[in-house]
């Protein structure tokens, strides 16, 4: 039966024999499933600060998958071990945290995580705001705790693959809950002066201060104090909200 190696004790005992290849071989018959259907090349690490979850969660992709599962207690342990356990996709299960909380250890080191391999999160939370948090911390894919297992695992094959999974249904409800907002928002011009207008457009074109600066003909600290206030206008975290935050209304006007 292929073992699940966890490492949130004690990360530096590390002892390079998570994926033998007596292990690799004893998928198959773990999992029952055609030799077709099994994926024994992957090496995922599984980070979770539970317990519980984090046995149960990797015990259930090995179970279906056949892939080499090694699991964490956090993402620095799984860092401080990096160079000796390569893998091919990084599996964060955050639950009902918040992607946006800065204060948090795990998400802090999101883009850490990123430079070494794709990331996928598992949260509990489907909110547009959450999921564009997580995108923006270089993570590949947001996989909701609702979706059943087969389709969370396909999400997670998109994203070791080099894709980008995030949930319809979340975009469905942002769709939905901008449309029941429009009649009640005012209009941008309203809300927004000419100058702050010419910046979110060029924001959501991805154009950095400096361009901005030079189209515009203003300086770049100007823009940036339009950053600042087109942020507190719409409540947004960072400049990719303020893309996905003004789209609607900018598209509404013209």
């Amino acid at each position: 039966m292929a073992a699940i190696a966890d490492f949130s004790t004690n990360a530096s005992d590390f002892g390079g024999n998570a994926f033998t290849a007596g292990e690799t071989s004893s998928c198959h018959a773990m999992t029952g499933l055609p030799s077709s259907t099994v994926d024994v090349e992957a090496r995922v690490a599984f980070i979770d600060r539970r317990p519980l979850v984090r046995e149960c969660l990797s015990r259930a992709l090995i179970n279906a998958t056949g892939w080499n599962v090694s699991t964490y207690g956090s993402a620095g342990a799984w860092l401080s071990v990096s160079d000796n356990v390569p893998v091919s996709l990084v599996v964060l299960c955050i639950g009902s945290r918040d992607c946006t909380q800065e204060t948090d250890e795990d998400i802090c080191l999101l883009d850490r995580l990123a430079e070494r391999a794709p990331v996928a999160i598992m949260g509990d939370q489907e909110s547009p705001t959450q999921i564009v948090a997580a995108l923006d911390r270089s993570v590949r894919g947001y996989v909701p705790t609702s979706l059943p297992l087969h389709v969370a695992i396909e999400a997670m094959r998109l994203v070791r693959a080099g894709g980008i999974y995030v949930p319809a249904s979340s975009l469905i409800e942002a769709q939905k809950t901008n449309v029941e907002s429009a009649s009640e928002k005012p209009k941008a011009s309203s809300i927004f002066t000419q100058r702050q207008l010419a910046v979110i457009e060029a924001l959501r074109k991805g154009k950095a201060n400096k361009i901005i600066a030079y189209e515009l003909s203003m300086r770049e600290s100007t823009v940036k104090v339009h950053v600042r206030n087109i942020m507190k206008k719409l409540k947004a975290r960072n400049r990719t909200e303020v893309a996905y935050l003004a789209s609607a209304i900018l598209d509404g006007i013209k």
